[in-house]
């Protein structure tokens, strides 16, 4: 059984899918931009970090579950030099020994221009 997951917490969808989905005890988190559910975009890349690890947990309670149950996160950031601003802000979303597998990919552009995506998968 496949379940859908949507909270007024996070940003709606921009598109045709959902915020996360539910498959076999594992969540699979749509990727959230730093932005607030207004649809608003915070300046700056450490806002964004912070808005976007906000909506992931808030996607995460309304399945659930929470941070400390995610396995895997992916980053994508607009400039690979805002690296550890977003590691200052991210290492405060897991607790020291159990952070999650992370991938951490630099790329050209993302929706709204925005500066940080952030995508995670965790357990129930």
């Amino acid at each position: 059984m496949i379940q859908t997951v949507a909270t007024e917490k996070a940003p709606g969808a921009i598109g045709p899918y959902s915020q996360a989905k539910i498959v076999n005890g594992m969540v699979y988190t749509s990727g959230q931009l730093g932005m607030f559910p207004n649809g608003t975009l915070p300046a700056g890349i450490q806002a964004q970090a912070l808005q976007s690890l906000t909506n992931i947990k808030n996607i995460l309670e309304a399945a659930g579950t929470s941070m400390d149950k995610v396995v895997k996160t992916l980053v994508f950031i607009k400039n690979m030099d805002d690296f550890g601003k977003v590691n200052e802000i991210y290492g405060t979303f897991f607790k020291e020994g159990a952070y999650p597998a992370r991938s951490c990919v630099e790329i050209a552009r993302l929706p709204k221009d925005a500066l940080v995506e952030i995508e995670v998968i965790a357990e129930l």
